[in-house]
């Protein structure tokens, strides 16, 4: 399968936006959320603090009146420097492209799976700068198989799951994890869309490097065509 015939599978699941988080659909608002390179304004800010980063993201999101920021899906961003889990010292060999798109939001939002499924895998994350508590969920659609991860959840997310369990779209499966346990980032999911597991489990890239921007851009298609923000 192609991937424009894949974005198409995925685009026409549903034509309305599929919520991954529980929040009241009257009272949403989103703003979109710069952390590129390239945004002047964050340079100001020191992001290898996950407090003063979280000041920063919830300063923005009550300045532009929303409980949502959003964003990130093949922003190249420097964040990642501070963690030697993505860092090299070879700019094309450095992991700095986001593959997924993050929801920024208060520790214990609810997450909700996007789609009709079962429990792929599940696994802590301990890495600095990894998601920390992750689940990844298996759908089989259209005759296509393809997953969805959900990342940066709290423990308690992870503790009584089973490989294999029927999920039904909309369900709670989890929720946003604090600092402490998420990879040390603000609160925040980090939803991604996945064609090929290539045999991992309970985690899979969620940052690449320029080099294999292409296959990835191909494997992890953009979350918005099920999220329509």
């Amino acid at each position: 399968m192609t991937p424009h015939a894949f974005n198409h599978i995925l685009n026409g699941i549903d034509k309305n936006p599929i919520r991954v988080l529980a929040l009241d659909t009257e009272t949403i608002k989103y703003v979109p959320l710069d952390l590129s390179e390239t945004h002047l304004e964050l340079q100001t800010i020191d992001v290898s603090s996950s407090l003063h980063f979280g000041e920063y993201i919830t300063s923005y999101s009550k300045t532009h009146q929303a409980n949502i920021a959003f964003g990130g899906y093949l922003e190249v961003r420097n964040l990642y420097k501070r963690s030697t889990y993505f860092n090299s010292e070879n700019k094309q060999t450095e992991r700095n492209i986001h593959l997924g798109v993050d929801l920024w939001c208060p520790a214990g939002t609810p997450v909700l799976a996007a789609l009709n499924g079962t429990v792929h895998s599940f696994n802590n994350n301990l890495n600095h700068g990894d998601y920390g508590p992750t689940i990844i969920l298996k759908h089989s659609m259209c005759n296509i198989e393809f997953y969805t991860l959900y990342g940066h959840l709290c423990l308690d997310s992870i503790s009584n799951l089973k490989i294999g369990a029927t999920v039904i779209k909309g369900q709670h499966i989890g929720q946003l994890g604090t600092s402490e346990v998420n990879g040390d980032y603000p609160p925040h999911l980090h939803f991604q869309i996945i064609k090929d597991m290539q045999a991992f489990t309970g985690d899979y890239p969620g940052v690449c490097n320029v080099l294999d921007l292409e296959y990835y851009t191909t494997n992890c298609p953009n979350p918005n065509l099920l999220l329509k923000i």
